[in-house]
């Protein structure tokens, strides 16, 4: 799959419609993710960065057991945070310095339907924080002070 690329890309810059219904082709699609993230030495994708306007993102195994997040919702963070060098598959060659809280708690569904909660700290709450931006149509070069 082609990754969007761009500060300006206007697909990139629209916020994500949540999933009404997890069917095969979601199912498709997120093997599709896995498989372009891990192809592109990724840590986490969402859908927008593929083209495609729906509210998932997967993140490498590496950094959790649950690695596939639809819909997800942010439900705590905590007030320490950290600044350190982020990259983007969307903005190749760009590491830019970005201000993440330290850990989070996060509500989302598997790729089974399922309601799922998950605590999350240091990179995987970075993360899964940036993969949320990118749900929102926020890029780590809009974090940038």
């Amino acid at each position: 799959m082609k990754i969007e690329i761009g500060k300006n890309n206007s697909f990139l810059r629209k916020k994500s419609q949540s999933i009404r219904k997890i069917d095969e082709q979601i199912l498709n699609l997120i093997k599709e993710m896995n498989d372009t993230m891990i192809k592109n030495n990724g840590l986490g994708l969402a859908a927008c960065q593929i083209g495609k306007d729906i509210r998932i993102f997967v993140i490498h195994s590496d950094l959790s057991e649950k690695c596939i997040f639809i819909n997800p919702e942010i439900i705590k963070m905590s007030k320490k945070t950290e600044t350190m060098e982020e990259g983007c598959l969307s903005l190749p060659g760009e590491f830019l310095p970005t201000k993440r809280a330290k850990s989070l708690k996060i509500k989302a569904l598997n790729e089974n339907g399922k309601q799922f909660k998950l605590k999350a700290k240091d990179l995987l709450a970075r993360t899964i924080q940036h993969e949320i931006d990118h749900l929102n149509g926020i890029l780590i070069c809009d974090n940038v002070k």
